[in-house]
């Protein structure tokens, strides 16, 4: 780790206590400590009512200021990062690993491997476990950070040192260990496979992982992700539909018997074990607090519960014609369909999804969040496309570029319509489209 950095400030709320502090100045000191990460800014300031802050200016001036704030409440500065001495990057070889499946001329923030506990905490991202020394896993107890999410794809220690490429990969168990001793928790993540850490190997580390339960709180199984762009790297099978159907005979016993003994589901399996299968989706109830929608579980189903509960207050008609596209993957057009057909009834509204592969990633790749630009400027080149496009918002970074660095910007002007990016909310879709048509 590099000693801290003094992050720079992007963002003070309105009529907040840090409201005498401008964004472009950046933070160096909380009552005299230089802290390290959001989480440590985080628990300074959640401290004390009285704070002083050391503020540095654009042109290099050190200056004071005081704040005054109730005991939990925000001081009101956002920062460019949440990692203030640099990330923590990963140390393992995956041969699955995403980042390495990326072909050349990205931007560079998109390799690197983050494999960092801050993150994990902060946001949900996943980590391994392999990189902290000794004072980051007392620090990870000291300040009682969880859960986090922790990438196992298996408890045999041998096959995971050997899935991660790394010897410390072995140590799983006894880092399962220590979270149940210190009563922290972790949610995992099994990416799986197929040759390698299916079948009995699956069977086994769901076995493992539910003897830490409630420590380790939950695991979602999902399947390994190619691209076309995997040059120099191991080979690996992809995931068929057989494969599928195996997987999903082999978790839904287990899963009914983890229900009778912990109570709780515990092992979920990712939506496109059911997508490849086109097998249906399991109720609402099935997912409980939906603890793994980061990692695609579930999301197809909460997505549905809520438009029908959202899909009441739709008008029988529009004040004046309007005529979408929505993009989305391929992998899920069949499960919106319905969706599509509910906005149709209205009078004078016509939607039409546009399911999308991505050429960029290959053809493999058919999940919308991974959908990039260039696929959906070549998806909709040379089409009427009426009043507007509906894209997805976790097709897109913060700054409004998609994966392949192609930004929103250029690909409405490449279509000569607007793009609206709508929030992944069942209600936020129904919102944009009757605003659109006022």
């Amino acid at each position: 780790m590099r000693p801290p950095t003094a992050p720079l400030i992007t963002q003070v709320l309105d009529d907040s206590p840090a409201r005498s502090i401008v964004a472009g100045e950046r933070l160096v000191r909380v009552n005299g400590t230089v802290p390290r990460d959001l989480i440590d800014y985080n628990f300074l300031c959640a401290q004390e009512e009285e704070l002083d802050l050391e503020i540095l200016t654009p042109d290099g001036t050190l200056r004071q200021v005081h704040l005054t704030k109730e005991l939990d409440e925000d001081p009101g500065l956002e920062f460019e990062t949440a990692l203030f001495d640099g990330l923590l990057q990963c140390n393992n070889g995956c041969s699955f690993c995403f980042i390495d499946q990326q072909p050349e001329g990205l931007r560079p923030t998109l390799y690197l491997k983050d494999d960092d506990y801050r993150l994990s905490f902060l946001y949900g991202s996943y980590l391994t476990l392999t990189n902290l020394p000794p004072q980051e896993w007392e620090r990870i107890r000291r300040l009682r950070l969880s859960p986090l999410y922790v990438s196992v794809h298996a408890t045999d220690p041998d096959l995971r040192a050997r899935l991660l490429k790394n010897s410390r990969g072995g140590l799983i168990l006894e880092q399962l260990q220590w979270f149940k001793d210190h009563r922290l928790q972790i949610h995992a993540q099994v990416v799986l496979c197929p040759g390698l850490n299916d079948g009995e190997h699956l069977a086994r580390t769901l076995r493992d992982l539910a003897s830490f339960y409630p420590a380790v709180a939950s695991v979602a199984v999902v399947p390994v992700g190619l691209t076309r762009h995997r040059a120099d790297l191991e080979e690996m099978q992809v995931v068929t539909v057989t494969k599928a159907q195996e997987v999903i005979r082999q978790v839904t016993p287990q899963q009914k018997v983890f229900r009778k003994i912990l109570g709780t589901t515990f092992a979920w399996l990712a939506d496109e074990w059911y997508l490849l299968t086109q097998q249906p989706l399991p109720n609402h109830r099935h997912y409980e607090d939906y603890n793994q929608l980061g990692n695609g579980v579930g999301s197809l189903r909460l997505f549905l519960t809520q438009f029908a509960r959202v899909a009441r207050r739709l008008p029988a008609r529009l004040t004046r014609p309007l005529r979408l596209y929505w993009v989305v993957g391929l992998a899920v057009a069949e499960v919106f369909a319905p969706v599509v057909a509910r906005f149709n009834e209205i009078e004078g509204l016509t939607l039409a999804l546009v399911p999308l592969q991505s050429e960029f990633w290959g053809e493999r790749v058919t999940v919308t969040g991974l959908l990039t630009g260039s696929d959906v400027q070549r998806g909709l080149q040379g089409r009427d496309l009426g009043d507007g496009v509906l894209l997805p918002a976790l097709m897109l970074k913060e700054d409004g570029e998609f994966l392949d660095s192609v930004t929103l910007v250029e690909v409405e002007r490449s279509l000569g319509v607007p793009l609206y990016v709508v929030p992944n909310q069942a209600s936020a879709l129904v919102d944009w489209i009757l605003e659109l048509a006022i």
